[in-house]
């Protein structure tokens, strides 16, 4: 079974800046709780198709591994692009898209999506009903974190 999780939010900002923030892997943490996203091997690019990374999520050490391979990676004329991983991991499977669009000269909106493979058939199906909701409120507040530290930064450099 799968569960899609689509979440997406508008950014007063440039999308080449809301892309710089999405795509700096590392300081994920700074908006998306309890996480810690690095390249693997730690330091290598993640730029491109086949670049891998792995993220953290828990408290402390109570929490898993998510690794992914970036299987696309387009870039846009106006700032913005797509990058799409494909989850290899113990608890998370699937694939996930990131995309920025420009929708102005000075807007922009990023669109989180996840097309996550549920374990355990009709129990995984049950315990999405209740997980999903909190994965989406979770997500959303991800994505109001980032759109304040995006905007604070554009202001910044105005």
């Amino acid at each position: 079974m799968r569960a899609r999780l689509r979440l997406e939010v508008d950014v007063a900002a440039p999308a080449e800046l809301l892309w710089a923030h999405v795509t700096d892997w590392p300081a994920q943490g700074e908006w998306i709780p309890h996480t810690r996203v690095e390249t693997v091997p730690p330091g290598a690019p993640a730029d491109q198709v086949g670049g891998r990374l792995r993220a953290w999520s828990g408290l402390g050490r109570v929490g898993f591994w998510d690794t992914m391979t970036i299987t696309r990676w387009d870039r846009d004329a106006r700032g913005g692009g797509v990058c799409e991983v494909l989850h290899t991991g113990r608890v998370v499977r699937g694939e996930g898209v990131f995309a920025v669009e420009a929708t102005s000269e000075q807007s922009s909106r990023f669109v989180w999506e996840e097309l996550l493979v549920l374990p355990l058939g009709r129990v995984g199906a049950l315990g999405w009903r209740a997980a999903g909701p909190v994965a989406t409120r979770l997500v959303g507040s991800a994505l109001e974190s980032l759109r304040d530290r995006v905007e604070k930064e554009g202001d910044a450099g105005s």
